[in-house]
């Protein structure tokens, strides 16, 4: 009985493996010569945001805020930062989120009308708060009202934007939340249309580079922010004209002046310090920094423009193009085609998805990099109806390899007709798996029927001899 189970174990042992082998026939493995594993020491885009914070950069500016980032606005990184995902009150930096909202929704030409519940609510601010004098019955421009807000931090022409948006400051909040969000803000929350100092009006200087970024780049915050003075005409309520003068020194002062300044937002509240944000541009590239409680009103601008000359200096933006990664993308489309060629799939669609960007430093770029497109993971299942392929596109450095794209190829099953192939005839190709499986699973059946003979022949012959071995004893 032991030999017969030994024997049974040992062929159905058999019998899985080269059911293993046959599966795995059902499969093509594409080839790739980058090592053991392709995907050691990549840079995902998802670890890219914050990769540069990881390297030691000894010469980096000294920050007197408490909380900061220098944001590259082209490929999403962060360059430098300290707390740059802890909440603080923004101050009067909430004001960009209200005019961007203005930009976005409202004509420059329309009117408004400062209400009786205007009034009240723009009554109810805090009297050391500044304001431009906004009175109930006034009619006065969005666009003038736009101007107030940016130039000289109006708190009553921010709240004023918020409620002819929101209907009420809450409503306006809403919208300001919802914003955020759209744009990626996951630790923002305004409680707040102009900033006011309280727990709840809240973000972070990554978001606030969101937003700042969304604004200099989709409406026409930047040539606002950079007007250094702006007439109000006589209203209804004001005989004569108000001038306002832009508050920001970067525009203001020949000491802070910077020649990229592209736009940006001051604050300043007791429990918030000396706030501020500010984009530039060079070259095409755009960088944001956010300084979060700085130690005093000139310092945060000195802050940041340390931080921007050493952005543009230490780190460069590659921008990437699909034509570099022409040349393997078709070397890559013909080895899969060749390798479907023996099966009944075939690629049905072929598309390039690749960021626009990426930021690494002056150094590493210098040295030049090479482009690389890994199929050594790549797997097609010949069994499979529909599946889909998505190849990694590298850009690798002497030190360091990039994820910056992916080849997605969707492979499906050709329909059960005859379709001509220019190079194959797909029924053929059928016919000859067919009589391959056939051809393997009749070898199968032989064996198994020459391993029963001979152990049937076994069993036989000792049993034969048994009875020979009884005869002799009697």
């Amino acid at each position: 009985m032991t030999t017969v189970k030994r024997f049974f174990t040992g062929l159905t042992a058999f019998f899985l493996a080269l059911t293993s082998v046959w599966t795995f026939a059902s499969t093509v493995v594409c080839a790739g010569d980058f090592g053991d594993d392709p995907n050691d020491g990549i840079v995902t885009a998802a670890e890219r945001k914050t990769d540069l914070l990881n390297e030691i950069h000894e010469d980096a500016p000294e920050v007197t805020a408490s909380s900061f980032i220098l944001y590259d606005a082209n490929s999403g990184a962060i360059l430098l930062g300290n707390d740059y995902d802890v909440q603080k009150e923004p101050a009067s930096m909430t004001k960009v989120m209200t005019v961007l909202l203005a930009l976005e929704k409202l004509d420059p030409d329309d009117m408004v009308t400062i209400s009786e519940d205007m009034a009240e609510a723009i009554d109810e601010i805090t009297p050391d708060y500044v304001k431009l004098g906004l009175q109930e019955g006034e009619v006065i421009s969005v666009k003038d009202l736009i101007y107030a807000a940016v130039l000289i931090s109006a708190n009553d022409a921010s709240l004023a934007l918020g409620l002819f948006m929101g209907g009420t400051e809450e409503g306006f909040c809403e919208i300001m939340n919802a914003k955020a969000s759209e744009i990626g803000c996951v630790n923002t929350h305004f409680s707040s249309a102009y900033g006011l100092s309280t727990p709840d009006n809240v973000t972070t200087p990554y978001d606030m580079a969101l937003i700042l970024n969304e604004a200099v780049t989709k409406t026409g915050y930047s040539e606002i922010a950079k007007t250094l003075s702006y007439t109000i005409d006589a209203t209804n309520k004001y005989s004569s004209e108000r001038e306002l003068t832009n508050g920001n020194k970067f525009v203001n002062t020949t000491t802070y002046s910077y020649e990229y300044y592209v736009g940006g937002k001051t604050g300043f509240t007791n429990t918030a310090g000396y706030t501020l944000c500010a984009a530039a541009k060079k070259n095409n590239r755009t960088l944001i920094g956010c300084v979060f409680n700085a130690a005093d009103a000139d310092i945060r601008y000195a802050d940041l423009i340390k931080l921007f000359e050493y952005g543009f200096s230490t780190f460069a933006t590659v921008e990437i193009t699909q034509s570099e990664f022409t040349p393997l993308i078709d070397e890559a489309k013909a080895q899969i085609k060749d390798l479907l060629s023996d099966t009944n799939l075939y690629m049905a669609e072929q598309r390039v998805v690749l960021d626009p960007y990426i930021t690494t430093t002056s150094t590493r770029a210098q040295l030049g990099s090479t482009n690389r497109l890994d199929l050594s993971q790549t797997v097609i299942d010949t069994q499979a109806d529909h599946q889909t392929l998505e190849i990694p596109l590298c850009k690798v450095y002497s030190d360091k390899t990039y994820l910056i794209g992916t080849l997605v190829i969707d492979i499906q099953k050709k329909a059960g007709v005859v379709e001509v192939n220019p190079e194959k005839i797909t029924n053929l190709t059928s016919v000859r798996n067919i009589l391959i499986t056939f051809a393997v699973l009749s070898g199968l059946i032989l064996l198994l029927v020459i391993i029963l003979l001979i152990f049937r022949a076994r069993i036989i012959k000792r049993r034969r001899d048994e009875v020979t071995k009884r005869a002799n004893m009697l």
